[in-house]
């Protein structure tokens, strides 16, 4: 978890010229069926006009609307007015934060 969790302040760092961080910003929030959130502004980064295809893992649509049941690991992801978008359980926040990386890493930014 540190490894992600230290590359996502590496980057929010990196974001930061005296005018990005006034008005943009990443925000980790928690669910109430429990879990994270998520959401990474990507106006003003290169990110901004990637394509992205959501991904969800380990969750069915009827979950995805009214909340998965348990304890497991799942996640969903997506891009939404250039806000990457996260939500996952409550052990899964590692997995959220990698694949946005994983996300940016393959986009060569």
């Amino acid at each position: 978890m540190a490894d992600q969790l230290a590359w996502l302040m590496d980057w929010y760092a990196a974001q930061c010229d005296g005018e990005w961080e006034h008005r943009y910003g990443v925000t980790i929030g928690t669910l109430d069926n429990p879990g994270w959130t998520l959401e990474i502004d990507l106006a003003g980064t290169p990110l901004e006009s990637r394509d992205f295809e959501p991904v969800a893992h380990n969750i069915s649509p009827e979950e995805a609307i009214h909340g998965p049941s348990g304890n497991k690991n799942w996640w969903t992801c997506e891009v939404e007015e250039s806000v990457f978008k996260a939500f996952g359980g409550p052990r899964d926040l590692e997995a959220m934060i990698g694949l946005f990386r994983e996300w940016l890493e393959r986009s060569g930014t």
